[in-house]
């Protein structure tokens, strides 16, 4: 019974990550950490016999994956679908920022739960909606193959929360990395976790 493999990795640290910033669909560029790190992720992709390198079409992503492809040689396709969650009048502020600003938005972002809609931005449940209609668009056209997605934590986070039946109001007692390795598989309509936040590439 054939199944798609999908090697899932989060873009590389960028400069607002570093700052706590809220990124949403604005960008920052990447650190030079965060270059290292898509250059690590390039080498050990190079390892690995996969056919399509998909990436979000936001800056920091496809930088990410340009510099992955510099090392595997893939062509790069790019879809609005994989974007992180649209964080609205939040984006391009801190945590103190937000709370000071905007404090019954921020209050109801803490409170409401995942269907809370961030005014000009969207909820949880509508980013995850999103990203998972998407990624199982594409599976059937990769059966039996591996392919690679660069992409956001975000996306990361409701893969696992839909992978595993958790709800989104549930507290996450996971982490994920930037440009960490994690590895699904899609098959019949499923999604199954093979590996999950994999760094062995950036310990040096």
């Amino acid at each position: 019974m054939e199944r798609t493999q999908f090697i899932i990795v989060r873009h590389g640290q960028t400069q607002w990550n570093h700052r706590g910033i809220r990124q949403g669909h604005l960008d920052s560029d990447l650190t030079a950490k965060g270059i290292a790190q898509a250059k690590a992720l390039g080498i050990r992709l190079a390892h690995e016999h996969f056919t399509t390198l998909y990436s979000s079409d936001l800056g920091r992503a496809v930088h990410t994956a340009r510099i992955i492809a510099a090392s595997t040689g893939h062509e790069i396709v790019t879809d609005a679908r994989l974007r992180e969650r649209h964080l609205g009048i939040f984006q391009g502020l801190d945590g103190d920022q937000i709370k000071t600003q905007y404090p019954e938005e921020h209050r109801l972002h803490r409170t409401v739960g995942p269907d809370y809609v961030i005014p000009d931005g969207e909820s949880v449940r509508q980013q995850v909606a999103r990203n998972v209609a998407y990624l199982t668009e594409i599976a059937p056209k990769h059966l039996g193959e591996t392919i690679v997605v660069v992409t956001h934590g975000g996306v990361l986070s409701g893969l696992f929360r839909q992978t595993f039946s958790i709800p989104f109001d549930a507290p996450r007692r996971f982490e994920f990395t930037n440009a960490g390795l994690n590895v699904f598989h899609y098959q019949e309509g499923n999604w199954f976790l093979q590996t999950w936040g994999d760094t062995s590439h950036l310990c040096e």
